[in-house]
């Protein structure tokens, strides 16, 4: 279980706000864009909203880097991010394994598993070779993580760059509105105004 230090507290109570697509939000902290990421942190899952991974760590309030582990990564959950993004650097918690929606103060306490029996101890026997050491598998967990935040990364780059197109088709359709009615207008002057001055005996 990792042990969750309390994160520092600013000035009026609240938690010391660092810096910092579905992942990255339309919100920002210091002018930056905030991602949201998720991690389980001993009976909870846990999401935060923040400019990095690093700035993410200190919310939760720990110095082993859980993206490195593989505990920790961009999330794409619509209902995580929207309930992060408003409280930005403020981790939000509910028990592993619920249904319920992120918040600050979770309801309910999380299912905890009975605790395995111990096994009766075997007669002595033959004392059996120890195995081999496992393989450290450090460095291919870390490639892991990194490989996924990449891929996170990209698709979050993706869907901003979308509702950047979005937000630009719908300018130019209402551009293209405003001009029809303005040149429709104008247009209207000008028959207004012919007719006036071929009455007054003026020719084209």
């Amino acid at each position: 279980m990792i042990r969750r230090a309390k994160p520092a507290k600013a000035a009026g109570g609240h938690r010391a706000a660092p810096s910092g697509r579905p992942g990255s939000a339309p919100a920002q902290s210091g002018g930056r864009r905030l991602k949201v990421f998720q991690a389980q942190i001993g009976f909870y899952d846990t999401v935060v909203a923040a400019s990095s991974q690093a700035a993410a760590l200190r919310a939760w309030g720990t110095h082993q880097n859980l993206f490195a582990s593989g505990d920790a990564r961009v999330t794409a959950d619509e209902a995580a991010i929207a309930a992060a993004v408003a409280h930005p650097n403020e981790p939000l918690r509910r028990p592993v394994g619920s249904l319920q929606p992120f918040s600050l103060e979770p309801e309910g306490l999380p299912e905890v598993p009975d605790a395995p029996r111990k096994p009766k101890p075997k007669p002595a026997g033959k004392t059996k070779p120890k195995p081999p050491p496992a393989a450290d598998r450090t460095a291919l967990t870390a490639a892991e993580a990194a490989l996924r935040t990449l891929d996170d990364d990209r698709t979050l780059e993706e869907a901003a760059v979308r509702r950047e197109d979005g937000a630009l088709q719908a300018r130019r359709d209402a551009a293209q509105a405003s001009y029809v009615r303005a040149r429709r207008k104008a247009h209207a002057s000008v028959s207004v105004a012919r007719e006036r001055y071929r009455k007054a005996g003026g020719t084209d």
